[in-house]
């Protein structure tokens, strides 16, 4: 693979292009200041303007949220894994019908693998803008997001309307829904019954991983965060691991997998053939099937990143053990 055709397969921090109206509640207040980026695959976004940095999908899709302060995502659900971790800033996380159920803070480099068919919403609950990065299960991310009734209801108020065509229609600039298409219908109560509500204890053991206990896992060889034998069980469609300056040695990486590099902290050297290039904190790498590769850090001081791995499990709800 030429180093052209690899500097194609990666999406530097730097480069990353937002969308500020990329989903219903972009003009309600309090979510109005939110920028979403999809790196790999379409995501779920519901705009039509939306930019993919990497239109190919390896069995999952790649994207990331960045909030200022005191700015939150209103409540959702998907069909398939929503996995995030924290590259930037301090947040808080919360889900239930009304975002009440429970609760956790994360912190920089914490994952939360997010149980599959629970609303959920987040906020930037630190002083400086955040950055959170995202797996979502499937090529096609489950076809889109699920948004409790009160979310819809709240984006109407201020001009955004959900077509059942899963795109968003602004009254504001004078858009109005096609003709032969409804509004996105809001969930009733009975279906609203189907939305388990797990507290804090049940959700956060089993679903939440912290950055320095992986840090010290780490040691000698890298760590599965989700996977069958993960520090959080399950079988999403993909498997993650952490990877920490003590992980690896020089021998060179090999898989007839996907392996997504992503980047958290410090600078990582990646060598193939004769090229190499360096992967930074919020840099995306696509690695290829079968290609063999060396990966290092190239600089002293604290370095770690999550490889995000495809399987051949069905992109579907959570299967926790």
């Amino acid at each position: 693979m030429t180093p052209q055709e690899m500097q194609n397969r990666m999406v530097r921090y730097g480069d990353l292009i937002p969308c500020r109206t990329a989903f219903i509640d972009a003009h309600t207040p309090g979510s109005d200041q939110k920028e979403n980026f999809t790196i790999i695959g379409a995501g779920v976004s519901e705009a039509a303007d939306q930019h993919v940095h990497i239109q190919d999908t390896p069995g999952f899709n790649i994207g990331a949220a960045g909030q200022p302060p005191k700015c939150r995502n209103s409540l959702h659900s998907h069909r398939t894994a929503e996995v995030f971790f924290v590259l930037k800033g301090r947040w808080r996380f919360f889900w239930g019908r009304h975002g009440t159920a429970g609760e956790v803070t994360l912190e920089e480099g914490d994952i939360f693998n997010i149980p599959t068919g629970i609303f959920r919403g987040f906020e930037n609950i630190g002083s400086d803008y955040g950055m959170i990065m995202a797996i979502l299960g499937g090529d096609d991310a489950g076809g889109g997001v699920i948004w409790a009734p009160q979310v819809i209801e709240d984006a109407g108020a201020h001009g955004l309307v959900l077509g059942e065509d899963g795109r968003l229609y602004d009254s504001k600039k004078g858009h109005s829904l096609p003709s032969g298409v409804a509004p996105m219908p809001v969930l009733t109560d009975e279906q609203l019954q189907s939305f388990p509500e797990p507290s804090t204890k049940e959700v956060v053991p089993n679903f939440v991983a912290r950055y320095w206990d992986m840090v010290a896992l780490s040691d000698k060889q890298p760590v599965q965060v989700i996977g069958e034998s993960g520090i959080l069980r399950d079988r999403p469609g993909f498997e993650i691991e952490f990877l920490s300056r003590h992980s690896l040695s020089v021998t060179p990486q090999q898989s007839d997998r996907h392996n997504v590099l992503m980047g958290m902290k410090g600078h990582w050297s990646v060598r193939w053939e004769e090229s190499e290039l360096t992967l930074s904190p919020g840099d995306t790498l696509a690695i290829p099937p079968r290609l063999s590769y060396v990966l290092t850090p190239s600089m002293s001081g604290e370095a770690a990143l999550y490889r995000v791995i495809n399987t051949d499990d069905l992109a579907g709800v959570t299967k926790t053990s």
